[in-house]
């Protein structure tokens, strides 16, 4: 069977099935095999793995990861692709195709039925317009994961593994570094794809933290405050704190707790760590109790 790597292949398959690209699903195939084999090997799957992938498009991406993997799990959205993953994907016997949103699956319990709740790996080829909330649903509903391996605008997961001080660090690199340790392991350019994306991507993995990245007492608060810290990046962390009216406090009361953190009034929020954006988190949080 000719692997859907085959450009040729793709073509094929699209012309058989009639099949419309969608914009509203951000389709684009991947069709080198290089960067396949690349994903794979840096997902480190195993024939002990279940993996669940995410948007397999016509399964190109699914016939490698049934090759390495014990059992998959795709998810994919579009009714109109189901008719030829089936055909493409007949060979294999270890895989379960999903017609279904991904943000509407029950992951925990997939993971529960298929691997007995032990931590799964996810893969996947992610539509850019809907990158940041499959990846923080993944992280925020305590699913048991091992890493997420994932496909991402190039800009996108420059955010997520940017530190302090750089131009693309902001709320995104610290929920994702709270989460795991996150790393590039291949840029892709659009060539790669059918169609061509008009920008570039990047495959990035994503390595669950095994325990917390930080010490933090209100996940919540330090959410909110590194969100309302990034909404307004031009200003100083006093005054960007101050304007959202999230915190509950006075001007002169975020100020002493950021000097009680060790920073300057002038300070701004890109300038902090995910340590310190935790540590200004607990600080303001005793001083609401008070």
């Amino acid at each position: 069977m000719t692997k859907l790597s085959n450009p040729q292949e793709t073509i094929r398959v699209i012309k058989k099935h009639d099949f419309s690209f969608q914009k509203k699903f951000g389709q684009n195939f991947l069709i080198d095999e290089h960067v396949l084999e690349r994903i794979i090997d840096e997902s480190e799957i195993t024939e002990d793995d279940f993996v669940l992938e995410i948007g397999p498009g016509i399964g190109t991406l699914t016939q490698y990861l049934c090759e390495a993997a014990r059992e998959v799990v795709t998810v994919e959205i579009d009714k109109n692709l189901i008719p030829i993953l089936e055909e493409t994907l007949e060979k294999y016997d270890n895989v379960t195709v999903i017609n279904e949103d991904i943000l509407k699956v029950d992951i925990a319990a997939l993971s529960e039925e298929k691997n007995g709740g032990k931590p799964i790996k996810v893969v996947a080829n992610l539509p850019y317009y809907i990158t940041t909330p499959i990846i923080m649903a993944l992280f925020e509903s305590r699913v048991p994961l091992e890493s997420i391996t994932i496909m991402v605008q190039k800009e996108v997961a420059e955010r997520m593994q940017a530190l302090p001080g750089k131009k693309d660090y902001g709320a995104l690199s610290l929920a994702v570094q709270y989460y795991a340790d996150a790393r590039i392991v291949a840029n892709v350019p659009p060539n790669c794809f059918m169609p061509r994306p008009k920008v570039g991507s990047a495959v990035i993995r994503l390595k669950k933290h095994s325990e917390a990245a930080v010490d933090v007492n209100d996940e919540k608060l330090m959410f909110r405050i590194i969100r309302d810290s990034f909404n307004q990046r031009r200003k100083t962390l006093v005054n960007g704190l101050y304007n959202a009216s999230n915190i509950g406090l006075s001007k002169e009361e975020i100020a002493e707790c950021i000097n009680i953190l060790g920073e300057k009034e002038t300070v701004r929020g890109e300038a902090l760590s995910l340590e310190q954006f935790a540590m200004l988190s607990n600080i303001i949080g005793e001083k609401i109790k008070k």
